[in-house]
């Protein structure tokens, strides 16, 4: 008895793969410019709660505490300016939700 062959079929040319951005000349990669922490730049000392303009710029439209990976600051200031946020939302400078939250959960 002959064994038969199972059939295989072509292989098809590979892609190139998915999600991998767009390739500059000489195949670099993308590379976003690092972050520089602003409040080092201004060589601020103390980070005040209430300068709420400031502020502002660290705490997301839903009202969360931005992490340091999307805003560039230092560790050291990242601290510090967490203290400044909660001690602004606990004076009421500053909201602890955004007003859209606080409508829909009534």
């Amino acid at each position: 008895m002959a064994k038969q062959q199972k059939k295989v079929p072509p292989r098809r040319a590979t892609r190139r793969p998915v999600g991998k951005g767009p390739r500059r000349e000489g195949g670099k990669k993308y590379t976003p410019r690092r972050k520089v922490c602003g409040f080092c730049v201004d060589k601020v000392e103390v980070i005040d709660y209430k300068n709420v303009d400031r502020l502002r710029r660290y705490i997301s439209d839903r009202g969360k505490i931005e992490p340091r990976r999307k805003t560039g600051t230092c560790a050291r200031h990242q601290r510090t300016l967490t203290t400044a946020l909660k001690r602004a939302r606990h004076v009421a400078l500053l909201p602890y939700t955004s007003a859209h939250v606080r409508l829909q959960a009534s």
